[in-house]
């Protein structure tokens, strides 16, 4: 596979906080929109953003908690990314006024949840953080700014399962992992092919993966799960060098902000630089890198399509 994804030596690394990512870039006077950026990395990222002059945008299911945790710090409204009549209502309102989005971070999603099932049985991983997210850049496509970067956060956790295209919704059998990887998976590929379709407006796509971070994500995982994979200890003291939330919401400002990104597109970042492609003979649990299957065209391509016809929404219909 030809491709751009190599380190590019960024200076960065695993260590750098979100402060650090965007200190020295002025971003005043530009519109970012955050999913779910009122807790966890999501907060972190808000406040790097608006740090460095900028407005943010925070969608979030919770709204009144969303207030709650930003006091102040951005602007809030309504958005539940597994119902696409509430996508569809918060960009309307977001279009009508007449505003322009120079940063879109699609930070909220769940992680490995019981079989839960939303919209028409759509399986919620790959409804909430790929289909959901998906509908609303498109619906929200006509405010995106010329030169605009999209974020899309995907995960290590795409390393457990391709796109399976024989039972996308776990119609036979659910594993909350596989769901999840390949909720992660579409979050890459979904980078792939905007930054394609994007390229007349000079829009560039990257998805990125945060690092371990203890966070609300991990709301719906027992204790006994997590002490089992080591995570914590029976006293749930950590037991990984997990990341700050702080150190979590480097990787996406960086992807958002950077200058070293410019003219790049359509790549899966971590650690604040771009990923090395993983051989595919790699088992390894937990290696650092990104799936050949997570950045293929093709299929982000068929994706892509998939997406569109289970949402009916597609900016780019006819191109």
């Amino acid at each position: 596979m030809s491709t751009a994804q190599h380190k590019i030596g960024s200076g960065f690394g695993a260590g750098t906080t979100a402060a650090e990512a965007v200190a020295g870039i002025d971003l005043t006077g530009k519109l970012a929109v955050v999913t779910g950026g009122y807790s966890g990395i999501g907060l972190e990222t808000t406040r790097a953003l608006t740090g460095a002059g900028a407005h943010v945008v925070v969608p979030a299911r919770r709204s009144a908690t969303a207030e709650a945790a930003l006091d102040g710090l951005a602007e809030v409204d309504e958005l539940d990314l597994g119902d696409l009549d509430s996508v569809r209502g918060f960009a309307e309102r977001f279009l009508g006024t007449g505003r322009r989005i120079d940063l879109f971070i699609g930070n909220a999603g769940v992680m490995a949840c019981p079989e839960t099932r939303v919209g028409p049985g759509w399986e919620a991983q790959f409804a909430t953080n790929h289909l959901g997210h998906f509908a609303l850049v498109n619906r929200l496509w006509p405010a995106i700014a010329d030169g605009a970067r999209v974020i899309s956060l995907s995960s290590r956790g795409h390393h457990n399962s391709p796109i399976r295209w024989d039972d996308v919704q776990f119609e036979r059998g659910y594993d909350k992992w596989a769901a999840y990887g390949q909720a992660k998976t579409a979050n890459v590929l979904f980078a792939v092919r905007l930054d394609e379709l994007g390229a007349a407006k000079g829009v560039h796509a990257f998805a990125l993966h945060p690092g371990g971070i203890m966070t609300p994500l991990q709301r719906h995982l027992p204790r006994a799960e997590m002490v089992e994979r080591g995570w914590i200890d029976e006293a749930g003291n950590t037991l990984m060098a997990f990341k700050t939330p702080e150190q979590g919401a480097a990787t996406t400002v960086w992807a958002a902000t950077s200058p070293q990104l410019a003219g790049l597109g359509g790549l899966y970042l971590e650690d604040c630089d771009v990923a090395e492609l993983l051989p595919e003979d790699t088992g390894e649990a937990g290696a650092a890198g990104v799936r050949t299957y997570a950045v293929d065209r093709e299929q982000a391509a068929r994706l892509w399509t998939l997406s569109a016809q289970l949402t009916g929404v597609d900016a780019f219909a006819g191109r």
